[in-house]
């Protein structure tokens, strides 16, 4: 499937579908025969595209079995973005029980990866790279040939660069930030139904292929499950790595405009980031479901911003095609008011974090259900003390969909990688 905008708002579907006739891959059951029969599908999984120097447009296809890490990965090209492609092959394959896997060992799901989500990316020294992984052995990085597309020889499966033991950890995205001259690699945690707890976060690096690092310090490396606890442990991997977004509702309190509960995302994740060179801004697409929406999901798009220790937040509501401009300087009485509060936790639950109203006063002082000190730095830096911890952030007008007018909210993370938000009512 595909989709496109002008706009980050507003998509129009391009294809939809592993169908005769789909304008990205025309005859795809024909075309990914060989990797529909290995996987034991009849649908195709997340893919990536990127353009190569020959100006083509290479697919990162991929179909997994979905019960198990049975899964192929290929690679299909063409002139225009749009398609048609046409097939290359298999790359990569996974889920060869008691059989010899890529790297000449018997293929073990608890080490090695199941070989979905790939995210193919160049490096700041011109090197091109495939991160890739889903549950199973982890997440994975090799190098790759950036004439063909695919992977240098010798490799295996590559480097493992944090996951195992099957944890809940997938969807990988990389991006490079030379103001910082971090490599940040996005993930997803948990399980992307409306009750699975899927979160984004983020860790990082200064080299593509790691050590990766969270807020904390803890190297990623050995982040996995626990193999004498049950399948799919989350218990071991939730205090690792910088929370961005779990479930929330910015709940619609009595005198709020606006119908309905108010705004919030459910399993929120799988996502990618932009970085649009012409504004120099960054912005975070992802999938999610709602409250009280079942399983019922959409594309969403929310600007993040980078905070003082070099970590990036997200803008807590979806971005409204707000204009990039020099941001004025915010002062106190431009902030102070009563918020709304959001507390993300490091958790992994289906809990939906409600908010919970606080009061930010000109003097400083924050009081109601969280109590401290709040202070803004800058054009729109923002540091708060929030009982007794400490977050970093920005604080920038937005629009909120429920008022249908723009309000003061914050984005700030503490120094263990947790995430509040603020909208002002």
């Amino acid at each position: 499937a595909a989709a496109k905008s002008k706009d980050l708002m507003s998509w129009d579907m391009v294809a939809s579908g592993v169908t005769t006739g789909n304008p990205l891959i025309p005859n795809v059951t024909e075309e990914l025969k060989e990797t529909l029969e290995w996987a034991q599908s009849d649908t195709l999984w997340a893919a990536d595209v990127i353009q190569l120097a020959d100006g083509k447009f290479y697919m990162y296809y991929n179909a997994c079995k979905g019960d198990s890490p049975r899964s192929a990965m290929g690679i299909a090209v063409a002139d225009q973005i749009e398609g048609p492609y046409k097939d290359t092959g298999i790359i990569l394959k996974s889920g060869m029980w008691d059989e010899i896997s890529e790297d000449g060992t018997i293929y073990d799901a608890t080490k090695h990866p199941n070989v979905v989500d790939p995210d193919v990316f160049f490096d700041k020294n011109g090197k091109l790279w495939m991160v890739y992984g889903s549950y199973s052995g982890g997440i994975f990085i090799m190098e790759m040939d950036p004439k063909t597309g695919k992977p240098l020889p010798g490799q295996g499966y590559g480097k493992k660069l944090l996951g195992g033991n099957h944890s809940r950890i997938e969807g990988p995205y990389m991006l490079y930030n030379p103001a910082t001259d971090y490599y940040y690699l996005y993930l997803s945690y948990g399980g992307l139904d409306a009750v699975g707890g899927y979160n984004m976060r983020v860790v990082r690096s200064k080299n593509p292929d790691g050590p990766f690092y969270d807020a904390e310090g803890n190297d990623m490396t050995e982040v996995k499950a626990d193999p004498s606890l049950p399948l799919f442990d989350d218990r071991s991997i939730e205090p690792y790595g910088v929370k961005l977004m779990g479930n929330y509702l910015f709940k619609r309190l009595i005198g709020d405009p606006g119908t309905g509960i108010g705004t919030g995302a459910v399993s929120p994740g799988h996502n990618s980031v932009y970085y649009d060179e012409q504004s120099g801004r960054t912005f975070l697409i992802f999938h999610s479901r709602f409250p009280q929406r079942g399983e019922e999901h959409e594309i969403r798009v929310h600007e993040l911003y980078m905070n003082q220790d070099g970590w990036p937040v997200s803008a807590p509501y979806r971005y409204a095609g707000e204009e990039a401009k020099e941001p004025k300087k915010i002062t106190p009485n431009d902030a102070a008011g009563d918020y709304k509060l959001i507390q993300h936790g490091k958790d992994i639950s289906s809990v939906i974090k409600e908010s919970v109203p606080i009061e930010l006063h000109k003097n400083g002082k924050v009081t109601g259900a969280a109590e401290g000190a709040w202070k803004i730095s800058g054009k729109r830096g923002v540091t708060l003390t929030l009982d007794g911890k400490s977050y970093k952030g920005v604080i920038t007008p937005q629009w909120d969909p429920e008022a249908k007018r723009q309000v003061m909210t914050f984005t700030a993370l503490s120094a263990d990688g947790t995430a509040v938000w603020g909208a002002r009512q």
